[in-house]
C-alpha cells in the first residue's frame, strides 16, 4: 500500500540516522543548542530529537522562555521564580557574573516550537499530543518526518493516528523520490478533505512540482478530491433543507389545526412558540439550580412542560378572546395580533429584552462526521426525529381518537355535531389548546438550535402561514410536503442568491402558486358538509 511504503521509507531513514549519528552524538552538548550559528544550533536540535534525552523538553521550553544563561563554566536555567539551576548538575547554583542571556532569533524560535511539538507527540496525555499535531500541521517539514513516523508507530488514538498519517503523507509530497511523492498523492486523494484539496492544488503550481508523472497524478487526485467534496456539499445542502423543513413543520403543525381546521387566523402563533422556548429555559434553570447532576436530562421534562404551558395559554386565549370571534377572520387577525404584542411585552418585562441562553445537553452537542466536509449536528438530527414523532402523534390523535373525531365533526358541521350531543364549545377549547401546545413543542425544539428571545416567534409566523396555505388548508399531508419543499427550496436558493433574496423569491413563488391553485397542494375531497 502507498502509505505503508511511505512509513517504511521514513522508518528506515530514522534507523539509519540513529546508526550513523549515535557515535557522533557524544560530541553534541547542551551548549550546541544554546550558542553558535543558527544552522549549527538547528542541526544540534535535530540530532538531540533523535536521541530523545528526557531533559530535552525542559531545555527547549527554557530556550523559548528566554530562561537559559551561558558562561564558559557551564549552562544555567532559571526556574519560575528566576532561581538559577546548574543544568548539568541539576541543582540550584548561583549565576556566575559572566553568564550571558541566550539570544534566539525568529528562525530558531520556530525550530524550537516544532521540536517541542515533536517531543509532545510522546506525551501520555491525549490533549498534549493533539496540540502537538496542530502545531506540526502548520510548521513541520521533511526533516521532521522520521520523528513523526516514530510517533505514529506508538500512537493508539484512531483519530489522532489518522491526522498523523495525513501529516506524514503531506510531508512526503516534498520527498526527493518521485515514486514517494506519487504514493503520498494517491493516499491523500483518498482522504478527500478541503485541506487536502488545498494542499494538492498548491503542489500543482509550476514552481512546486516539475516532474511530469507527478503532475499528472496530482491532476487526477485533485479531480477525485473535488468530486467527493462536491457530493459532500450536495448532501449538506439536502440535510440543511430537511432540517429547515422539520423546523417549519413543527412551527406550522399547530397552525394547521388552529387555522386549517378551525379557521382562526392566529397571529399570536409565533408568540406561543416563544412561550414554549421560555418554558424550556425555565426548566433548564431549575435543573441547573436543583438537579445539576441530572442536567443532561432536562429536555425530558422540558418537552411536556412546554406543551402543557402553551396549551394552557392557548386555552385561556380561546376562552377569553377567540371564542367570540369565530366566523369573523378579520377580527381574529386583529385580536390575536394585539395578543402577540401583549405576550412579547410580558416576556420583556419578566425576562428582559436580551436573549436568554438555552444550552444543549451533552448528548445533543457535537455532530456525526459523515464526510470530511459534512458533519451532521446532533441537535439538528434530533429535531428531525422529534418532528417525525410529533407528526405521527398528531396524525394518530386526529384520525384515531375520540377527541380527533369530535374535532373533525365540529369543524365540518358544527350544528350537526351539537345535535348529536357533542359539547362544541369544549371541543373548540381543546382543539385550540392542542394547536397551541404543538407550537410550544416547536419552541422547545427551536431553543436547541437558535437564540431564545422576545422576538423568536416573529421569524416563523409568516413561514408557518406560507406552509399551511401552500399545503392546503386542513390537509396534514399538504403541510408536510409544503414544509419540506419550502425548506429545500429556501436552502437551495440561499447558495445562489443569499438568505434575504431567497426568502423574497420563495414568497413571490408562493403568492404566484396560490393565485393559480387557491386550494393549495392538496384540496379537500368531496363536498363540504356545510355546503
Amino acid at each position: 500500500m502507498p502509505l505503508l511504503k511511505i512509513l517504511r521509507c521514513a522508518l528506515l531513514t530514522l534507523l539509519g540516522a540513529l546508526c550513523l549519528q549515535s557515535s557522533a552524538f557524544a560530541a553534541v552538548s547542551w551548549r550546541d543548542l544554546a550558542v553558535g550559528e543558527t544552522d549549527t544550533r538547528v542541526a544540534a536540535l535535530q540530532q538531540a530529537l533523535l536521541e530523545a534525552d528526557p531533559r530535552l523538553p525542559q531545555f527547549v521550553q527554557a530556550l523559548l522562555d528566554d530562561k537559559v544563561r551561558v558562561s564558559p563554566a557551564g549552562i544555567w536555567v532559571l526556574d519560575a521564580d528566576d532561581v538559577a539551576r546548574d543544568f548539568a548538575a541539576d541543582k540550584p547554583s548561583p549565576l556566575p557574573a559572566d553568564a550571558e542571556e541566550v539570544s534566539t532569533n525568529n528562525r530558531m524560535r520556530g525550530e524550537l516550537g516544532v521540536a517541542l511539538a515533536v517531543l509532545q507527540l510522546r506525551s501520555p496525555q491525549l490533549a498534549q499530543r493533539e496540540q502537538a499535531v496542530q502545531v506540526l500541521q502548520e510548521q513541520a517539514d521533511l526533516k521532521h518526518q522520521a520523528m513523526i513516523t516514530a510517533a505514529l508507530l506508538h500512537e493508539t488514538n484512531p483519530g489522532l493516528k489518522e491526522q498523523l498519517q495525513t501529516l506524514q503523507a503531506s510531508l512526503a509530497l516534498a520527498a526527493p523520490l518521485a515514486a514517494d511523492r506519487i504514493a503520498a498523492i494517491r493516499w491523500l486523494a483518498e482522504q478527500a478533505s478541503p485541506k487536502v484539496n488545498a494542499l494538492l492544488e498548491a503542489r500543482l503550481k509550476p514552481d512546486a512540482e516539475a516532474d511530469v508523472a507527478v503532475r499528472s497524478q496530482l491532476n487526477i487526485a485533485v479531480k477525485q478530491v473535488q468530486a467527493q467534496l462536491a457530493w459532500g456539499e450536495r448532501l449538506g445542502l439536502l440535510f440543511a433543507g430537511l432540517s429547515l423543513g422539520s423546523i417549519l413543520l413543527l412551527a406550522a403543525l399547530g397552525l394547521a389545526i388552529t387555522y386549517g381546521l378551525m379557521g382562526v387566523i392566529n397571529m399570536a402563533h409565533g408568540e406561543l412558540i416563544m412561550v414554549g422556548a421560555y418554558a424550556t429555559y425555565l426548566v433548564q434553570q431549575g435543573f441547573r439550580a436543583w438537579l445539576p447532576d441530572a442536567f443532561d436530562y432536562y429536555l425530558l421534562l422540558a418537552v411536556p412542560t412546554a406543551f402543557f404551558v402553551t396549551a394552557a395559554v392557548g386555552a385561556l386565549l380561546e376562552r377569553t378572546v377567540v371564542r367570540w370571534l369565530y366566523g369573523r377572520p378579520l377580527e381574529t387577525l386583529l385580536a390575536t395580533f394585539g395578543i402577540s404584542l401583549v405576550l412579547m411585552q410580558a416576556v420583556r418585562s419578566v425576562f428582559g429584552a436580551q436573549n436568554v441562553a438555552v444550552e444543549n445537553p451533552a448528548w445533543l452537542s457535537g455532530g456525526w462526521a459523515v464526510m470530511s466536509n459534512l458533519t451532521l449536528p446532533f441537535n439538528r438530527l434530533a429535531i428531525i426525529v422529534f418532528a417525525v414523532l410529533v407528526l405521527a402523534g398528531v396524525a394518530a390523535l386526529i384520525s384515531r381518537t375520540r377527541l380527533g373525531l369530535f374535532v373533525r365533526g365540529v369543524t365540518q358541521n358544527r350544528a350537526m355535531a351539537s345535535c348529536t350531543g357533542v359539547n362544541t364549545a369544549r371541543i373548540d377549547t381543546l382543539a385550540f389548546a392542542l394547536g397551541s401546545g404543538i407550537a410550544g413543542l416547536a419552541g422547545c425544539a427551536l431553543s436547541q438550535v437558535g437564540n431564545v428571545g422576545p422576538d423568536l416567534g416573529q421569524a416563523y409566523i409568516v413561514d408557518s402561514f406560507l406552509v399551511v396555505v401552500t399545503g392546503g388548508v386542513g390537509q396534514l399531508a399538504g403541510t408536510i410536503w409544503a414544509a419540506m419543499g419550502l425548506g429545500l427550496i429556501n436552502k437551495g436558493l440561499e447558495g445562489w442568491t443569499g438568505a434575504v433574496l431567497a426568502k423574497i423569491i420563495v414568497l413571490v413563488a408562493v403568492v404566484a402558486f396560490i393565485q393559480k391553485r387557491p386550494q393549495g397542494l392538496f384540496a379537500l375531497k368531496g363536498r363540504s358538509a356545510e355546503a
